[in-house]
């Protein structure tokens, strides 16, 4: 990050600029289903926008609601709000009416660019928040709102981007939500490119002529920074997909668009492997794949490896820390870890007491770094236990093996404690995806006969596969003969799919509440 010499510095317009200043006007920024979108044409198209919502009256660091689809239209939504000095607040397209509600109010948004489809489930919230003076339909037009396109068109081109400074108030992006309401984590202008020198140059060597592929959708801080924050941080290509990542869709990109980076999750690299679009490694152009969301079982790492011939790089980030913070590197990735801290972070490990735990043993994971939030807005006290000074507390817990590496020892609330010792569900999940039949697992505890904790495993099986009570002793086998007594489920529960978040994490709490 560069900021003037009068300390101005406004996100947007270095993402933007720096493309035309070195050159890439004419080179294509971002394919969508409408075709391909230049550098030149998102300058442009950015600056338009930020015309329409200085002349629809919204002022510097008022929000604005993004509730859109993967097209081009979401970065110059995004960019053009920040180079206005308003601040975007992309939501997820899968939230319930009471959830869109619940961010109306709280961020006390004035516009609301929403895709058509995506219009019904606000239709009748809006003339419940006076803040909201304005809806923009990113489609064709619907009842009686304006088109984002109808009023962008006939906006001009030139804008002179808000005086910002680094640490001013940039966007926000709300939390999944799964113990409450969401939280809206305030994020400053600084941060989004400090993702981008700290983690995908160094880390994954991205440059111009990258064309990368996000499953992780844009409204995430995953898919934020995969699909626009690092490839317009050095001129390279993003691939946009509109509808869900269904694997049949997922494997078109890779074989139509022939990206470079793939980022997934680890269920889409599960449901590509065991489905039939997958391309054959000849057919694709990949030289890196990334994971995050959940911990990334080996066995899937290594079938990876095998069937397409590259690295899949195992990393933890949160919406507080905006993107990966922790990570495997390339030439040095070990299968069920996730690797070493970026640089520019500090990690701690903390035991219930708040005190260091020694190497090898299991702690709750603290991280510090230049892109954490400054709080959630309007979250005090949530506020004060997550951002605890420099420090903030990501609710995942580890440990370092002899190598420094760490490994994934579960999320704090789901850890299971059985005759006396912890038990990481994902070490016992990860057992279980190592046969052959099982496609996904999740373990939580379950009272015994005489009402002690033990593991019980939920497991999907691959297509074709029959359950049956000789495969769930086989599976109680498979985990004895891999790990420590008695960590093995002592129940097997074959379900047809997992509860999770959007962003492909796995909801234990729900399989504990209905067990």
């Amino acid at each position: 990050m560069q900021a003037s010499t009068d300390g101005l510095y406004n996100a947007a317009e270095d993402l933007i600029e720096r493309n035309l200043v070195a050159g890439r006007g004419d080179k294509t920024a971002v394919i969508d289903t409408n075709g391909a979108h230049t550098y030149a044409d998102l300058h442009r198209r950015a600056r338009q926008f930020a015309n329409v919502l200085t002349d629809l009256g919204v002022q510097a660091e008022q929000r604005i609601i993004l509730c859109m689809h993967d097209t081009v239209a979401f970065p110059v939504c995004f960019l053009g709000a920040i180079l206005a000095g308003v601040v975007p607040v992309p939501v997820n397209t899968r939230l319930t009416e009471k959830d869109y509600d619940y961010i109306l109010a709280d961020s006390r948004a004035r516009v609301l660019v929403v895709s058509p489809d995506l219009l019904n489930a606000f239709e009748g919230l809006l003339d419940g928040h006076g803040n909201l003076n304005h809806v923009l339909v990113a489609g064709e037009n619907t009842g009686s709102h304006q088109t984002l396109a109808a009023l962008t068109d006939i906006a001009p081109a030139d804008f002179q981007a808000a005086a910002m400074k680094p640490d001013d108030m940039c966007f926000w992006l709300y939390t999944s939500g799964t113990t409450g309401m969401p939280k809206g984590a305030v994020h400053l202008h600084s941060h989004l490119i400090e993702t981008a020198n700290l983690y995908a140059i160094p880390t994954l060597g991205i440059n111009e002529n990258d064309v990368v592929y996000s499953a992780a959708k844009l409204f995430f801080a995953y898919g934020l920074g995969n699909a626009l924050t690092f490839p317009f941080a050095v001129g390279a290509t993003a691939v946009l997909l509109e509808g869900p990542p269904m694997p049949s869709a997922v494997a078109t990109i890779l074989k139509d668009h022939q990206p470079t980076i793939f980022f997934g999750v680890p269920t889409l690299f599960a449901m590509l492997l065991a489905g039939d679009d997958l391309p054959s490694q000849n057919d694709t152009n990949l030289r890196l794949c990334v994971s995050a969301g959940e911990a990334l079982p080996g066995e899937l790492l290594i079938r990876w490896q095998e069937r397409i011939g590259c690295d899949i790089l195992d990393g933890l980030g949160s919406t507080e820390m905006l993107h990966i913070f922790l990570s495997n590197r390339q030439g040095h990735v070990r299968p069920n870890s996730s690797g070493f801290a970026v640089q520019g972070y500090e990690l701690l490990l903390k035991d219930d007491d708040g005190q260091e735990v020694a190497d090898g043993e299991l702690g709750n994971l603290h991280v510090s770094g230049p892109t954490s939030a400054v709080m959630y807005w309007n979250q005090r006290e949530k506020s004060r236990d997550t951002f605890q000074g420099r420090w903030t507390v990501t609710g995942d817990k580890y440990y370092v093996d002899e190598d420094g590496y760490y490994i994934y020892g579960g999320r704090s609330d789901d850890m299971l404690k059985v005759g006396g010792i912890y038990v990481s569900p994902f070490e016992v999940e990860g057992a279980l995806i190592a046969h052959d039949a099982v496609l996904e697992a999740a373990v939580i505890g379950h009272p015994d006969a005489d009402d002690l904790i033990k593991p019980k495993a939920f497991v999907v099986l691959n297509e074709g596969t029959e359950a049956s009570g000789e495969l769930a002793e086989d599976l109680k086998a498979l985990v004895r003969k891999s790990l420590a007594e008695y960590k093995y489920p002592r129940w097997v529960e074959f379900i047809d799919d997992l509860p999770k978040t959007a962003t492909g994490k796995i909801q234990r709490f729900k399989l504990r509440d209905a067990d």
